[in-house]
Formats: structure tokens, C-alpha cells, sequence
């Protein structure tokens, strides 16, 4: 299985963290760094079965651009019925 690990202590901005999915993924260098191509590699390029740890995702997201990615990512989960999972390690925030 895939385990892909993206810590949001480290992760600020979109950039940051198409740079750690790109890295730890194993998919090609020609990402197209969006939400399109996001959805792209998750449910069609990626190998499967793959997990996403997720730490420290604060529970008010306070970076506004993360949350399109974060929303994405829950909905691969949905569509891939088990074969991408998410998995938050620790929720902090207020």
C-alpha cells in the first residue's frame, strides 16, 4: 500500500503541498499542480490502495487555500469505496 505523509505544521500553501503529494507519490514531475490534476492522479494515476496521514490539520482550517484540497481529498476517499484512505493523526486548533 501507497502511505503518503503530509504534516500541516509544515504544510502553509497549495505549493507546499503539491511539492509533498508529488515527492511521495511516485507520479511523474509533469503534475499540473491543481485541483483538476489532483483529481486526476487520485482516481486514475495513483497506484492503489493508498493512505494519506494527515497531521496536525487544525479543525478550523485556518488556511483558506488548503481547504479546497483537504474537501478534494475527502472525496476521492468517498469515490474510491477503501482503496484511498484518510487518515488524521492528531486535530489541533481551537
Amino acid at each position: 500500500m501507497l502511505e503518503m505523509h503530509f504534516d500541516f505544521l509544515a504544510i502553509r500553501s497549495r505549493e507546499d503541498f503539491y511539492r509533498c503529494f508529488v515527492e511521495q507519490s511516485g507520479i511523474a514531475n509533469t503534475f499540473g499542480e491543481n485541483l483538476d490534476a489532483l483529481w486526476d492522479v487520485l482516481t486514475g494515476e495513483l497506484r492503489l490502495p493508498a493512505r494519506a496521514w494527515l497531521y496536525h490539520l487544525p479543525a478550523a482550517q485556518p488556511y483558506a487555500e488548503l481547504t479546497a484540497i483537504i474537501d478534494l481529498l475527502e472525496e476521492a476517499q468517498r469515490e474510491l469505496q477503501g482503496e484511498f484512505i484518510l487518515q488524521r493523526v492528531q486535530v489541533c486548533g481551537k
